[in-house]
């Protein structure tokens, strides 16, 4: 096989999804429109003063809504 070519990437767990929390604002719009609560905040303060998002991977399941709800893009779903 040619390498590149046909190959498929297996995703861990970890990587459902990449967060840049350094974008976000505040607006928690994520966290209220997560039907299965798998957003919440996390412990870390961004470098403008906000409190942060985190995503539990295990209970992800990439429906988009985070994605979709935020004006900030902070959320990459892979």
């Amino acid at each position: 096989m040619i390498p590149g070519r046909f190959a498929r990437k297996e995703y861990t767990m970890e990587e459902k999804m990449k967060l840049n929390v350094e974008r976000c604002k505040g607006c928690y719009l994520c966290i209220e429109n997560c039907k299965i609560g798998a957003i919440s905040l996390s412990d870390y303060t961004n470098g403008k003063g906000v409190v942060t998002i985190q995503v539990d991977q295990s209970k992800c399941v990439q429906c988009g809504s985070c994605y979709a709800m935020c004006p900030d893009l902070v959320f990459e779903i892979l």
